[in-house]
């Protein structure tokens, strides 16, 4: 059985998706199978693809309204062993439908136990908010990763995050391990990105939480995703693409010594 991830923060422009793209991606290319789940109503994972989510017949909010099966809304990219459920506006409003069912919170675990045993690893993309979609994407996932961008108000979230996951854990009983913290949007030229890494370091009592890898902030990165293509196709040898690579093989790397 395959490994489900979430990566979330409830902060806005920390490189959320583009962890879940290009991380995807990287795993992808190293011979892992791999689905993204785009659970943000944004729908930036769809669109980096070069998926036009105006033009979608079938989206996740198809399968969480019950109107088709998970595997209806599963889609190939172009990158070999890399599959997306996509999302549009549609997924908007589906947090106050949601909360009308008794089982709120399990909806997209149950959905995703058809197609789970199908890939390696499903990366789900959450929305920047601690509402009603992010708690479904927790207990869907085996772990999380929190990407924290290398700024001083990026800091002030992460116990609002933590907490978060723990109350998911005890109220819902459905612990979601911190698979790691992801530091991004790192420049080794500034004082503050290795001040922000310090007081990581701190505040989660050592190096075992974070990861080795560190996203620098890269131009190529930025402009990827308005191609239609994640770095690792629009510029393979930029150092975000490098950055990823070598994020995945982390993670390789952690599931074999855990093997």
């Amino acid at each position: 059985m395959g490994e489900t991830i979430a990566i979330m923060n409830q902060k806005g422009g920390c490189g959320k998706t583009t962890t879940v793209v290009n991380l995807a991606t990287s795993l992808a290319v190293m011979g892992k199978s791999v689905l993204i789940v785009d659970m943000d109503p944004q729908a930036n994972a769809t669109t980096s693809f070069g998926i036009d989510k105006t033009d979608l017949e079938y989206t996740i909010y198809s399968a969480i309204s019950g109107e088709v099966s998970i595997k209806k809304t599963t889609f190939p990219t172009f990158i070999q062993n890399l599959y997306i459920i996509p999302s549009n506006i549609s997924l908007s409003g589906v947090g106050v439908e949601l909360s009308k069912l008794e089982n709120y919170h399990i909806i997209l675990k149950d959905l995703l136990a058809d197609v789970k045993d199908l890939f390696d690893y499903i990366l789900i993309d959450l929305p920047p908010s601690l509402g009603i979609i992010t708690i479904n994407g927790l207990v869907a996932s085996d772990t999380v990763i929190i990407p924290i961008q290398a700024e001083y108000y990026a800091l002030e979230g992460v116990a609002d995050l933590i907490n978060t996951i723990d109350l998911v854990e005890n109220r819902l009983n459905s612990p979601t391990p911190i698979k790691g913290i992801l530091l991004t949007l790192y420049d080794t030229r500034t004082r503050l990105s290795k001040d922000v890494h310090e007081e990581l370091l701190k505040y989660f009592g050592g190096k075992e939480k974070l990861f080795k890898t560190v996203i620098p902030r890269n131009i190529r990165l930025a402009e990827a995703p308005s191609h239609g293509k994640p770095c690792i196709i629009y510029d393979y040898e930029s150092p975000g693409t490098e950055a990823y690579i070598n994020l995945a093989q982390e993670i390789l790397d952690m599931e074999n010594k855990e093997a």
